[in-house]
């Protein structure tokens, strides 16, 4: 895993939320691409169910429905001949504390326990300069009611900039490994790894990843999601 300086879109994050102007859109505001979605992959056997349960970085800013992370992660589990369904339960501008809020209703609604649930939280809170022990705290939440109904983890890791100082830095970036061996969690330690110092795969607010960077992020994360599946008896 590369810790080089941190590229032009987490630069972006960080002056945003030191001026105070960061507000994600709501996923109604986001204007679709306009590209057309392809045909569905239809695979036989039993089916693994996932939820995709995050930010704006799920629930596919500005772009077509069919080319969000969830979306994209089916099909490509599909083309791996794994018969996934992905539930999109990606809200915008949400924070920890808001995963926190809603994750049991999001739970209790499920017609079948989820195979595998990926939290992918955190970039609201750095963006808001919530201190990383409250965050801490709201993951402890949500993971303590994942492992209280026996649901697999995969915690997608962030990373803070540096102009947020070191003691911030490090306290932020450190959470999710501690919290995944506390909660015997799979991790991506930094899930945007692959398109971070990549600007082209990111949209003009140096924050969203493009489709084409939501691609890359799939193809760099599907042997992550495919580990942290349970064996299938």
């Amino acid at each position: 895993m590369r810790f080089g300086s941190l590229s032009i879109p987490f630069m972006a994050l960080a002056l945003a939320a030191c001026g105070g102007a960061v507000e994600e859109a709501d996923s109604a505001e986001a204007a679709e691409t306009g590209s057309e979605a392809p045909e569905e992959i239809v695979v036989d056997g039993p089916e693994v169910r996932i939820i995709a349960f995050g930010d704006s970085l799920f629930a596919g800013y500005n772009l077509a429905e069919h080319e969000g992370y969830p979306e994209r992660l089916q099909r490509a589990l599909r083309q791996e001949g794994i018969n996934a369904t992905v539930v999109d339960a990606g809200v915008s501008g949400d924070t920890s504390s808001g995963g926190l809020e809603r994750i049991g209703f999001l739970l209790d609604q499920q017609p079948v326990k989820p195979d595998l649930f990926i939290l992918e939280l955190g970039g609201n809170d750095m963006l808001r300069g919530i201190q990383p022990a409250a965050t801490r705290e709201n993951f402890e939440g949500m993971l303590a009611e994942l492992q209280s109904r026996g649901i697999p983890v995969l915690l997608m890791g962030m990373r803070s900039p540096p102009n947020y100082g070191p003691e911030y830095q490090q306290e932020f970036d450190g959470l999710y490994g501690e919290l995944a061996g506390e909660y015997d969690a799979e991790l991506v330690p930094f899930w945007l790894e692959s398109i971070y110092q990549s600007p082209e795969l990111f949209q003009s607010d140096r924050i969203h990843p493009t489709a084409e960077g939501i691609d890359r992020l799939v193809a760099d994360t599907l042997d992550d999601v495919q580990a942290a599946l349970p064996e299938q008896g």
